[in-house]
């Protein structure tokens, strides 16, 4: 059995309260979800790990454990077949997913890029700072922070979006390319680089209304079809931006080295997998890949 009495940081949630327990408690704070089995030896091993990690981050990380022999309704909805799985959530979200049993090591190194940090109070103060308008100390203290502790995803990523909100679009695109690969793996930054390069893309001369009536009057007009996909990208309209990209697919799958379908694809990152417009243009996705 597994034991949650010894830590108020480790709980057992059921179908039931797992919106409360996971869902709401991960807008606070990184949330990890083991699901096992008592049937499971793997189980049964991995959460002393799980039991030391908690202990380790010391209130900065909450374990909810799940029970799949009794849980089936919660378990059948994150796709669980075997056990044990691990999936940590912050804002309501599944931003990682581990399948079998996993070291300590490995654990710690990957939960390091989301579990709350030295470096995030330092981060806390200078956005105090910058929203004082004390701009040039903010980014001093981030970049500084960022030399002390580079493995934290939300120092580089908290510059872009100081950047970004300047309209320092190519700096902020910059900085991003310029981490390591782990990083820029992490999936807030890779969202974050994708919605910059919509920005850097974008001819921001052109009036969308003037794009819109373009598109409508002629359209063999791919390039304006383009810019009007990346201008409603930019006004967060998402579903007319892929319904473009689509129509440029239709008309010429390879129109610009194959733009409209790499374009779908980072509003695939931008939007999540699960994301319900995902879910209705990947078939179109793959329908107008195949037939280029």
């Amino acid at each position: 059995m597994i034991n949650t009495i010894d830590s108020p940081y480790i709980h057992a949630a059921t179908s039931d309260n797992f919106k409360l327990m996971v869902l709401d408690n991960s807008k606070a704070g990184p949330v990890l979800v083991n699901f096992w089995s008592r049937k499971a030896g793997p189980s049964l091993r991995q959460y002393p790990v799980l039991d030391k990690i908690i202990h380790h981050y010391n209130r900065r990380l909450l374990l909810v454990n799940i029970d799949t022999e009794n849980e089936f309704i919660v378990t059948r909805e994150y796709g669980i077949t075997s056990v044990p799985v691990l999936k940590l959530f912050r804002d309501g979200q599944v931003v990682k997913s581990w399948h079998g049993y996993q070291s300590e090591d490995d654990l710690r190194k990957l939960l390091d890029l989301y579990v709350t940090r030295d470096s995030d109070q330092v981060l806390a103060n200078a956005i105090r700072h910058y929203a004082q308008g004390e701009q040039s100390e903010a980014y001093l203290m981030i970049t500084n922070a960022i030399m002390e502790d580079p493995v934290n995803p939300r120092l580089p990523l908290a510059l872009c979006k100081l950047l970004k909100h300047e309209k320092r679009y190519e700096e902020a695109l910059t900085l991003i390319n310029s981490l390591p690969v782990d990083l820029r793996g992490n999936p807030e930054i890779a969202q974050q680089k994708a919605i910059l390069e919509f920005f850097v893309e974008a001819d921001l001369t052109q009036n969308i209304d003037a794009l819109i009536k373009r598109v409508a009057n002629v359209p063999a007009d791919l390039k304006a079809k383009q810019q009007l996909a990346v201008h409603y990208v930019i006004q967060q309209q998402y579903e007319p931006a892929l319904q473009q990209l689509a129509d440029i697919m239709e008309s010429d799958p390879a129109y610009n080295d194959n733009y409209a379908r790499k374009a779908m694809l980072k509003l695939f990152d931008i939007l999540g997998a699960e994301n319900a417009l995902v879910t209705q243009y990947r078939p179109l996705l793959k329908r107008y890949t195949y037939s280029s």
